[in-house]
């Protein structure tokens, strides 16, 4: 068992390396049109071990991960049998990351300490939930129903919360920075000291909403949000990073109140980000065989070495992938959705056609990656290297490319070059490449 938990730990880059070499024995023309290392790998019986350690690996369960099956299972019951397991266990935090919790009635259950990160909660019912201190990082929570629920001091950062309804609900002491609030309703709702920092609120609805102290620098399309009767206070912090005024207040139809001057509030995640590196995870456990070997769905890749890999038409939805190194991989037409890609080396992949929905790649390095006709919608590519990147008739529909790196020879979606206007535009940073 120690042997299995020491792959099980360590066996990813190993695996890539054991596969890199098997494909540069076996690639011929008679092998180009497989379309993934694995299957390259699978057509040759004398690296039936590459088969074996992949299936292996991806049927181990993750010991090592916090995340609560049981937990999960009590939750998909109901929230009666939920609530009362929270009530028998005070004050446990429970690891829910990345569950599948869409479109489902929650109205009314204790979610409090719940790590919930990358989690899908979009079209649920939260209504009066209870969400203080949890986790949401990165979580989506699109177009769902968040009515009078208590979000106070939660981490939201990145969490995509595009057309909920969340009218008076509280948010009290919260991290949202870089929160997506397009289109929300967020009348009555409490944000007094909340961190709000680059979020995008383009339509949403602030009517009556109390933003004394909260902090709104860098916040996207305040002059699109509804600010009717909202509350502001000189602790508030503009967009511009100034302190609200009176002035500003009333030009946006906004009440103003003094109150006791009070000191920055500093906000940490209160729960665990991430997994540790360098885990391997599945979310489908055991079912070794051919569909375990060509799916990689929610698994994880962290650190992993990819290099130069032929990875085309993979599934790595929702897949872990921090700091993976992906240089010159093939993932031409891959399934990359809601994928974690942080400071990834993506550096001249193939990315044609490939789905990144909704992927995080944050600082990843994409310089001279080919992006051709990709789906980029609402993809984070905040501080990523696109310098010498093809993006010809990509969408980039909501993407973050604030501080991104764009060149000269960056490629964009009508087929032309960057410019430094374009760049500008899209809060990134642009610079001349010398050949």
């Amino acid at each position: 068992m120690d042997a299995i938990k020491f792959l099980y730990r360590t066996g990813i880059s190993l695996l890539f390396t054991i596969v890199n070499r098997a494909i540069s024995q076996s690639c011929s023309p008679l092998n180009a049109d497989k379309p993934t290392i694995i299957k390259t790998a699978m057509k040759q019986k004398r690296h039936g071990v590459v088969t074996f350690f992949i299936v292996l690996t991806l049927s181990i369960v993750n010991t090592a991960s916090g995340y609560n099956q049981e937990a999960f299972n009590t939750l998909k019951k109901g929230v009666s049998e939920w609530n009362a397991m929270r009530q028998a266990r005070p004050g446990e935090t429970i690891d829910l990351s990345e569950a599948e919790l869409g479109d489902i009635n929650l109205t009314g259950a204790d979610l409090s300490r719940t790590v919930l990160i990358r989690a899908e909660l979009s079209g649920s019912t939260l209504n009066m939930a209870d969400l203080k201190k949890s986790n949401l990082m990165m979580a989506w929570i699109k177009k769902a129903n968040l009515k009078k629920s208590d979000f106070s001091g939660s981490c939201l950062v990145k969490a995509n919360l595009k057309g909920s309804f969340m009218n008076g609900s509280k948010f009290t002491e919260a991290n949202l920075q870089d929160v997506n609030l397009r289109w929300a309703r967020l009348e009555n709702t409490d944000f007094s000291r909340a961190n709000l920092t680059n979020a995008i609120v383009f339509e949403a609805n602030f009517a009556g909403a109390n933003l004394s102290g909260a902090n709104l620098k860098g916040v996207l399309f305040i002059e699109q949000a509804n600010l009717d009767g909202a509350t502001l206070s000189n602790n508030t912090i503009l967009p511009s990073g100034e302190k609200a005024t009176s002035r500003w207040s009333a030009l946006h139809n906004a009440k103003y109140v003094s109150e006791p001057e009070r000191t920055p509030m500093s906000y940490e995640a209160p729960l665990p980000l991430q997994p540790s590196a360098g885990e391997i995870r599945t979310s489908t456990p055991g079912g070794a065989g051919k569909a375990a070997i060509s799916r990689f769905e929610s698994g994880s890749f962290n650190n992993a070495d990819m290099t130069g890999s032929d990875l085309r038409n993979a599934n790595f939805h929702k897949a872990d992938m921090k700091s993976a190194r992906l240089s010159g991989a093939n993932l031409q037409g891959a399934n990359l959705e809601r994928a974690f890609l942080k400071d990834a080396d993506l550096s001249k992949s193939n990315l044609s056609n490939a789905r990144l929905y909704g992927a995080v790649l944050t600082g990843a390095n994409l310089s001279g990656a080919n992006l051709e006709g990709a789906s980029l919608f609402e993809a984070d590519l905040e501080g990523a290297n696109l310098s010498g990147a093809n993006l010809k008739n990509a969408n980039i529909m909501d993407v973050n490319f604030n501080n991104a790196t764009i060149s000269q020879q960056t490629i964009l979606p009508s087929g032309e070059h960057a410019s430094s206007n374009w760049a500008t535009l899209k809060g990134s940073k642009f610079v001349k490449m010398t050949h």
